[in-house]
């Protein structure tokens, strides 16, 4: 997996979850706050890929401090592609997960080959 193989399978993730987030809180006043951060979430969603990373932490931040209980559902790697403050509510055992995962997709595009991450992650974790 490339990067912009990486960067469409993140902006997909993200798609997926703004989607259900916002499905999940249509029948809620339209001035709830949550209501209102899921509108935020699939604006962000809908827009082109350069705004993710710059958009996506202070979204996230607000999710996880204000509604802690959707943090669950939150994907787990796009805490590790947004960076920077979302770090923090990651272990630092899943982080190096992360990290050694980005080091292999790294190692086979400068191979010239493609990565698959589901099997690379899956491998990591002791699943196969």
């Amino acid at each position: 997996m490339n990067d912009e193989q990486y960067l469409l399978h993140c902006r997909e993730l993200f798609l997926g979850f703004a989607e259900t987030l916002s499905r999940r809180t249509e029948a809620l006043d339209p001035e709830d706050t949550l209501r209102t951060l899921a509108g935020d979430f699939q604006r962000l969603a809908e827009q082109p890929a350069a705004d993710l990373y710059g958009e996506i932490g202070p979204l996230v931040d607000r999710l996880f401090t204000t509604y802690p209980e959707f943090a669950p559902t939150f994907p787990r790697e796009l805490l590790w592609f947004a960076g920077g403050d979302c770090l923090h509510f990651m272990p630092d055992e899943e982080i190096g997960l992360y990290q050694e995962l980005d080091e292999k997709r790294a190692e086979a595009a400068a191979g010239g080959e493609i990565l698959d991450l589901a099997a690379a992650r899956a491998k990591l974790l002791k699943l196969q």
